[in-house]
């Protein structure tokens, strides 16, 4: 590390200055209280923020409060949550709203080793929830600070280090400033400067506020940070999924393994020893159907690969509930992956 060649006090002032001018209008930056700030950012680990807006606006809007996503059913939230992905996170959230009104009141927790303690909720989560909703002089490293601070001082610890993690919300807390309110937006602003201005790939270094004291701008070496673990390869998986039309609609089950483990589905299944779709509709207990269309679709998830092939059966009866194209659209949770393959049925 070279953290000794630079001096994390020269961040703030410019920094703040800049975001004061430049900041984005998000809604969740209006009225930051802490159940608002935590939904937000659960939300936008691995998504887009402007994918993130509608599904935000429509979550507020559907669960205002803590104790309302306590009490969700849980096909109702899963649905809210659909097309965001990683919906572990949106159970992780209804088990930290129980256990917030259970433990603490309906309180949302302040401190910072008690939002830990949470389900779902890391040191990123519980700095932002600590720094923006309550004004704590705590930092928040995500991916867009990681960048920021490691072209600053040109480090070269990989990111994925935990001792670099703790470094950097050490460094970084210990310059945050006396006032809460820019407390929180100190951290909002090490965010946006990332999102804006430091990207990932073609930073644009000559609009930045600290390109004076940033080491990687002054000697070039921005394309060398932040350092990336390697890459492992992705298993690839072949999996049928089956869009099994019945008399009373489209067959939907849980998934009880593997990934998506209890998210609905289109009935389907991983190919281990060749077997065929007819292998496996017989072993469902469907030897009678009629094949109306067959497509390939892929999806990939963080480990794996799923090369899927579709098929459009018919059947007179099956082992599993039916739902109407309009019960699903409405009302029944579906993964991306798996929602793709009603395409099929309205396609021209």
């Amino acid at each position: 590390m070279k953290q000794e060649q630079f001096d994390f006090h020269q961040i703030p002032a410019p920094l703040l200055s800049w975001y004061a001018q430049n900041k984005r209008q998000l809604p969740w930056r209006e009225n930051p209280t802490p159940y608002r700030v935590w939904v937000s950012e659960i939300m936008l680990q691995q998504t887009r923020v402007e994918a993130v807006k509608e599904y935000y606006a429509r979550f507020m809007n559907a669960l205002p409060t803590v104790a309302d996503l306590a009490a969700c059913e849980e096909e109702k939230l899963l649905k809210l949550w659909e097309g965001l992905g990683y919906y572990s996170r949106a159970r992780n959230l209804q088990k930290a709203a129980k256990q917030i009104l259970s433990t603490y009141g309906g309180a949302f927790p302040s401190d910072y080793e008690t939002l830990k303690g949470l389900p779902g909720i890391g040191s990123y989560t519980a700095g932002a929830i600590a720094s923006i909703a309550y004004g704590k002089p705590i930092a928040a490293v995500d991916g867009n600070v990681f960048r920021v601070a490691s072209r600053l001082e040109e480090n070269e610890s990989v990111i994925s280090d935990p001792k670099y993690r703790r470094y950097l919300e050490e460094k970084l807390s210990a310059v945050y400033p006396e006032s809460g309110k820019e407390c929180s937006a100190f951290t909002q602003s090490l965010f946006e400067l990332g999102a804006l201005l430091c990207k990932p790939q073609n930073p644009e270094c000559e609009k930045c506020p600290l390109k004076k004291i940033c080491l990687a701008n002054i000697h070039g070496t921005q394309s060398r940070f932040p350092v990336l673990p390697e890459k492992k390869a992705k298993r690839v998986e072949e999996v049928y999924v089956f869009l099994i039309e019945t008399p009373s609609g489209f067959c939907i089950r849980r998934r009880e393994a593997g990934v998506l483990r209890g998210m609905n589905e289109f009935p389907s299944a991983v190919v281990v020893n060749g077997e065929t779709p007819e292998n496996i509709l017989n072993e469902w207990g469907m030897y009678e159907f009629t094949e109306l269309d067959r497509q390939k679709f892929t999806h990939i998830f963080t480990h794996i690969r799923w090369n899927m092939t579709c098929l459009h059966v018919r059947v007179d009866s099956a082992p599993f509930d039916a739902y109407s194209l309009e019960e699903i659209e409405e009302s029944v949770s579906l993964p991306t992956a798996f929602k793709q393959c009603l395409s099929m049925l309205t396609k021209e």
